[in-house]
């Protein structure tokens, strides 16, 4: 299991921000579920992206170590309650994902997640993000190369994803590209349709974001998550002052 609760917080925090500076958010970072909340599905799925972000952990705390940048991490699995889901998403308390079901959901009390895992995990993100007042907040997430429920082409390495606002997200897709990768715009999913962190504590409040998305096989080691560390923490710091 990757970041399990401490003190039994949804969360938990790495480095210290810099005021005005960069800072991380990981909703996706771990596959723990609790003894107390029965899933009813094989632990092989508990690896699998429909549990957690793939190498998102790695990166994070590689960024928040080697390159000076705070991180915000989920200590839950998403298939416990989906931290990157509104409270009143059909999915913030999941019983199907990716073409399986997640029996021990079905029914679930979803107030009692919400109050346990959602409610904590995003108040304790408002105030250090008040706390904080970053320049600019990364929203990491990572997604599977090939869906298992439908066929579909996914060849970008990293994208960007935006709803209204993609002030830091142009800079960020035209940085990368010129990093020679294969740069998603909104792209494989739509961060019009889902970006619920951000739109809560970035959007909400006009702070610049780039909600990036990185191709899981290319972060599944140790040595790549640390190259995609170094290059995201160069490309976002050049974001930030553009930005200025």
């Amino acid at each position: 299991m990757i970041s399990p609760m401490i003190d039994k917080n949804p969360f938990r925090q790495i480095g210290e921000p810099a005021r005005d500076g960069i800072v991380c958010v990981a909703d996706h970072a771990s596959n723990f579920v609790p003894e107390d909340v029965p899933l009813g599905i094989p632990d092989a799925l508990l690896e699998k992206h429909i549990a957690i972000d793939i190498g998102v952990h790695g990166v994070a705390v590689r960024m928040a170590r080697e390159h000076g940048i705070a991180a915000h991490l989920a200590t839950v699995s998403r298939l416990v309650t989906d931290l990157h889901r509104e409270e009143d998403h059909p999915g913030v308390v999941p019983t199907e994902s990716d073409g399986h079901l997640i029996p021990g959901n079905i029914g679930a009390d979803v107030e009692g997640r919400l109050n346990r895992f959602h409610r904590p995990y995003h108040s304790a993100l408002s105030a250090w993000l008040d706390e904080a007042a970053p320049k600019l907040i990364i929203s990491l997430h990572s997604f599977t190369p090939q869906l298992e429920s439908r066929a579909e082409d996914r060849p970008w390495e990293i994208a960007l994803l935006y709803n209204q606002d993609d002030r830091a997200a142009r800079h960020a897709i035209r940085l990368f590209g010129e990093q020679g990768l294969n740069v998603g715009d909104n792209e494989p999913y739509s961060g019009r349709e889902l970006n619920a962190t951000m739109n809560r504590h970035a959007e909400a409040y006009g702070r610049y974001y780039c909600a990036i998305e990185v191709r899981q096989d290319l972060i599944a080691t140790r040595v790549e998550q640390s190259r995609w560390a170094a290059m995201i923490g160069d490309v976002c710091g050049r974001v930030a002052l553009a930005l200025d």
